[in-house]
Order: structure tokens, then C-alpha cells, then sequence
């Protein structure tokens, strides 16, 4: 498509974006000096861009020990690590409900192919690959909050994603149903997972939580803009993701300097972070227990 589009020139345009999509970089080379960043919105309705696209992001984002466990188990997911079932369950969780989401409530005014390739394009190049084949600062405010909780929650481990990681939402998630089930334990699919798992993943959420949302106050006191718009930039900078309604351009130096530091947080890692901080080495000494309730 892109050679009948730009001729000679288009097949190093299609290993550019195509190495960008694998990395979830989210970069294009399809500005013009009418249109700076249109992204991939000129290949709305274009099914092949699309679909190749969409597999290149979910085949970098879901990490290299899961193609390891498909390579070697193929088709046997009964024999897959516990990581890797968790992720592939995720992922197809968070590309099946936000589509949903996208078509029943927004891009109404698309015909229902087109819709529904949109729909399912914004909600996998969320999880920090940055392209985009719509306006996306036209979405409805709803939708626009799916995208950042999206965008917070990433990729999955070991993979060329950003974010808090699907298997730390998965993780909290199992641990509220394990909690109203009145379990001791997280348990699935036949095993149990240990309490540190809980605990990270607990304190990489709030890290994510803290920084995005401070970083997007800071922001939209500076510039004088709507807390969501900023809420969105901050999310897309800490989840090292790349989409924007737009307001990035515009921005002060303070501002994006905030949103350089977050996407270096957002690149380092949330559990590097963590390691790093640990400076103080345990002694084996506990303090006595005492209890704190909760909720």
C-alpha cells in the first residue's frame, strides 16, 4: 500500500512504521506541511494497513517469554507458563471490551466496517504503540478516560511495551475477586500466586496512579488547559505511549520537561524503580504486629 502510495520511497515508509508498530514507538513519517502529525488517519478504512499493523503491536507487546511458550507448546495452552496464560488472557480482554466500548458509544459517524475497525485500532494502539487511524481529540470524554486507563496499563512483561504491565492489573484484579470470594490466596488456573506479587504489584500501580495524576495537575495549572486533556498527555508520557489530543506542540518548557521525566519513569520501569529505592538491608528484626482496618 505504501509503495502504490509514495512509489520507491514507501518501502522504507513501510519498514519504518512497521519496525515502529513491532517496538510500540508509535513514530510515523506521514506529516505534511498542511497535516504535521495525521498518523495513520489517511488508512481509516484501509483493512490490510490496519490488521498488519494491530498484529505487529500485539506480537511486540506480549512479550518474548509468551512467543517462547507458543513456539515450543504451540497450540497446547495447558502447557503454557502461568505468566504467559495470565498475559494472553489480559491482552484479549483488553482489546475485546474497550472495542465494545468504542463502537457502542463513539464513532457514530462512520459506516459500521469502518467503525469497527476504528473501534478495535484505538483500543490495541493504546497498550503504547501511539498510532492512531482517527481524530482522537473528537472522542467523547468517556471514551478518551478508557484510553487512559489503557494507556496506564501497557503492555505485558518483557515485551517492547510501556506501561504498568498487564500482569500487574491482572494481578490486582485477581486479588479483589480472591478478596470477595473470601480466599486466603489468589488461585488460577491451578495455583496459587505469592503475597510479593500482590504487594508490587499494589505499589507499581499507586507509583503509576501518582505520577500521571500529578503530573497532569502540574501540567494543566501551568498551561491554564482541561485536567483531562492534561490527564491524557501525562498518561500517554508515563505509559511511553505517544498519542496526543494535540495540546503537546503547544506546550510550555516546564511542562515538557514534566512530561520528559514521566516518560523516563514510565521507560525505566515501575519494579526498577522500586529495586532502586531499596537501600536500607533487612535485618531480620520485625516490629510487632498490629492491625489497621481498611475500606
Amino acid at each position: 500500500v505504501f509503495v502504490s502510495d509514495y512509489g520507491l520511497k514507501g518501502i522504507w515508509m513501510a519498514a519504518f512504521h512497521s519496525v515502529s508498530a513491532f517496538c510500540n514507538a508509535g513514530f510515523d513519517i506521514l506529516g505534511t506541511a498542511d497535516n504535521a502529525f495525521p498518523s495513520l488517519t489517511g488508512y481509516s478504512g484501509n483493512i490490510l494497513i490496519n490488521v498488519v499493523i494491530m498484529l505487529l503491536i500485539i506480537t511486540g507487546g506480549i512479550g518474548f517469554l509468551t512467543w517462547d511458550d507458543i513456539y515450543r507448546n504451540k497450540m497446547n495452552f495447558k502447557r503454557y507458563r502461568m505468566q504467559s496464560k495470565i498475559i494472553l488472557m489480559t491482552t484479549v480482554c483488553l482489546i475485546i471490551f474497550p472495542t465494545v466500548f468504542f463502537f457502542a458509544c463513539d464513532l457514530k459517524n462512520l459506516p459500521v466496517g469502518e467503525r469497527l475497525l476504528a473501534a478495535m485500532f484505538q483500543s490495541v494502539t493504546t497498550r503504547t504503540a501511539g498510532f492512531n487511524t482517527i481524530d482522537i481529540s473528537e472522542m467523547s470524554e468517556a471514551s478518551k478516560a478508557v484510553m487512559i486507563l489503557l494507556m496506564l496499563i501497557g503492555g505485558s512483561p518483557g515485551s517492547t511495551a510501556g506501561g504498568m504491565k498487564t500482569t500487574t492489573f491482572a494481578v490486582l484484579i485477581l486479588n479483589m475477586v480472591a478478596t470477595f470470594c473470601q480466599k486466603e490466596d489468589i488461585e488460577i488456573f491451578g495455583r496459587r500466586l505469592d503475597s510479593h506479587a500482590i504487594k508490587n504489584a499494589a505499589t507499581i500501580v499507586a507509583l503509576y496512579i501518582i505520577l500521571f495524576f500529578i503530573g497532569g495537575i502540574a501540567i494543566s495549572s501551568i498551561e491554564h488547559l482541561p485536567l483531562l486533556d492534561c490527564l491524557f498527555e501525562t498518561a500517554s508520557a508515563v505509559g511511553t505511549v505517544g498519542l496526543t489530543l494535540g495540546i503537546t506542540p503547544t506546550l510550555g518548557i516546564p511542562s515538557q520537561l514534566i512530561l520528559i521525566l514521566l516518560m523516563f519513569f514510565g521507560r525505566v520501569g515501575g519494579l526498577t524503580l522500586i529495586y532502586a529505592a531499596i537501600s536500607v538491608k533487612q535485618n531480620g528484626v520485625k516490629l510487632p504486629l498490629e492491625k489497621i482496618t481498611v475500606g
